[in-house]
């Protein structure tokens, strides 16, 4: 499975409407939701997933009008200072 990070801007979003959004995304069946990151006060929202491939995330943010300012494959990233592949799989951090 591939990671994705997706940026996403909230209008007027309270912490109850942020944890709906995440409840959605954690549901879907395109993707696994590994975490959200949700800033209130400016409105915006990090999301990483796990997924097979890019279409599906795309096609269910789509259906769902979730809209996304950019949607980034994550091919590398840095571990003891130096640039690696992500863990295939990995659990997601404990909540």
């Amino acid at each position: 499975m591939a990671r994705y990070l997706s940026l996403h801007t909230l209008a007027c979003l309270t912490r109850q409407g942020a944890e709906e959004l995440v409840g959605r995304l954690a549901a879907a069946p395109a993707f696994r939701l590994r975490r959200a990151m949700v800033n209130l006060t400016e409105g915006k929202m990090l999301v990483e997933y796990e997924a097979a491939d890019r279409k599906p995330v795309e096609e269910w943010l789509a259906k769902e009008r979730f809209h996304f300012e950019w949607l980034l494959r994550v091919d590398l990233e840095s571990r003891d200072g130096k640039l690696a592949p992500p863990p295939a799989g990995q659990a997601a951090p404990e909540r």
